[in-house]
């Protein structure tokens, strides 16, 4: 008997490939969404996070929940109104869940596997960071403290939990990777501030080989980080991109007080410096397909390498 996995936030970049690996490998997959869903092969149940509502019968026969609902971080300015909504999406969603399964005792729910993001280590500099650093006193910081708190409740009911501190997934789904790519694709891109902070990435398809690695390895348990073994300065990473792109970087640095002025707070997201380990999901046993940015790159640029196929090309907002 196939599993049954339940999926918030299906139609985001991770989730809506998580979707269509999972389906691929004959497991049964159904969404919460606050609207109907368009795949006729997903069971789609409906749920208002703010309201406090979520359809009942959503758990039903379900094994394992992915948390993976939450506003984009970068999709608007931090107002501190909007700083609420960007914890709230992770935090209420995975606590309205929970609630539901505290009223329905004979629930079959074993796993909750969630993201989180390297956010909680902040602006760290030249230190690699391990699962076991300490967080960042910084909003990201709190975000992820607060959304990872969340998810541990589901200890409280016996749950196995896992949670992956997400790094930069590259895929020409969107997501940053488009973005960088976008002006350099023009001939005026270049690195952002110095360029010499660390960017902690992962391609999209070692992201899903971590969540599938989650769902059907049952001894995988607590935080681990999904990054690749090799990260990248930005600098790197913008030179990696022209490569591919056969253009030449000749635009002078975007200048870190600009970037400031631009994005106010939220411009730590770029600026920041967050070099972090990839050794205890490798420890796991996890094998990656791409360890290095510049294979990375390749395999989403040039011919399509493995799985690459699977890749869904339309883009649709991330839904709670």
């Amino acid at each position: 008997m196939s599993k049954h996995i339940l999926i918030t936030g299906g139609t985001g970049i991770l989730g809506r490939n998580l979707t269509q690996t999972l389906l691929q490998k004959g497991f049964t997959v159904s969404h919460l969404s606050r609207k109907p869903g368009k795949n006729p092969d997903v069971k789609t149940y409906l749920w208002n996070v703010e309201q406090g509502v979520i359809h009942p019968d959503c758990i039903t026969g379900v094994d394992t929940i992915v948390h993976l609902a939450g506003e984009g971080i970068a999709d608007k300015r931090w107002t501190d109104e909007r700083k609420k909504v960007l914890i709230e999406s992770r935090t209420k969603s995975i606590e309205l869940i929970y609630s539901l399964l505290r009223a329905n005792p004979g629930h079959q729910v074993k796993n909750v596997i969630s993201a989180s993001g390297v956010g909680y280590y902040g602006n760290s500099g030249e230190e690699l960071m391990y699962e076991d650093n300490i967080p960042s006193q910084s909003f990201l910081g709190e975000c992820c403290v607060l959304w990872e708190k969340a998810v541990d409740k589901g200890l409280e009911l016996d749950m196995r939990v896992v949670k992956f501190r997400t790094g930069v997934v590259l895929t020409l789904d969107g997501g940053a990777l488009p973005q960088i790519a976008a002006p350099i694709k023009l001939g005026v891109g270049s690195p952002l501030g110095d360029g010499l902070q660390w960017v902690p990435w992962i391609h999209i398809q070692d992201a899903i080989g971590m969540y599938l690695m989650a769902i059907e390895n049952e001894e995988l348990q607590g935080v681990y980080n999904m990054v690749a073994p090799n990260a990248v300065t930005n600098k790197q990473l913008t030179q990696a991109i022209a490569q591919q792109l056969h253009k030449v970087l000749w635009a002078p640095n975007v200048p870190a007080w600009l970037l400031k002025l631009l994005f106010g707070e939220m411009s730590t997201v770029i600026l920041g410096s967050t070099k972090v380990s990839a050794a205890r999901i490798q420890i796991a046993g996890y094998k990656f397909l791409y360890e290095k940015a510049g294979d990375a790159l390749e395999a989403l640029y040039g011919p399509p390498k493995i799985l690459q196929e699977e890749l869904i090309p339309e883009k649709q907002p991330e839904e709670n």
